[in-house]
């Protein structure tokens, strides 16, 4: 039986997002330095509806429904949104 050796975290592009993610995954790695965790960035639709001001939007989940369903559809094992570091 093989063991999985490798676990995706998904992350938005943002500066930030990338930051906070990269914490995790140096957390992660300390904890269990026989696995690899990648990370796989993606945009949402928060990120790119740039000419309208988000409340005017009105819908929920504008940065985090593409993580969720790449959580979903199995393309990646773990999403970071937000830490608090």
């Amino acid at each position: 039986m093989s063991t999985r050796k490798t676990f995706t975290i998904g992350s938005r592009e943002s500066e930030l997002a990338l930051i906070q993610t990269t914490h995790v995954q140096n957390v992660l790695q300390l904890a269990y330095p026989d696995f690899e965790f990648p990370i796989k960035s993606m945009t949402t639709k928060g990120d790119q509806i740039l000419n309208v001001p988000l409340y005017q939007i009105g819908e929920k989940s504008l940065f985090t429904k593409e993580l969720e369903t790449a959580l979903q559809n199995n393309q990646v094992d773990l999403v970071v949104h937000s830490s608090s570091c």
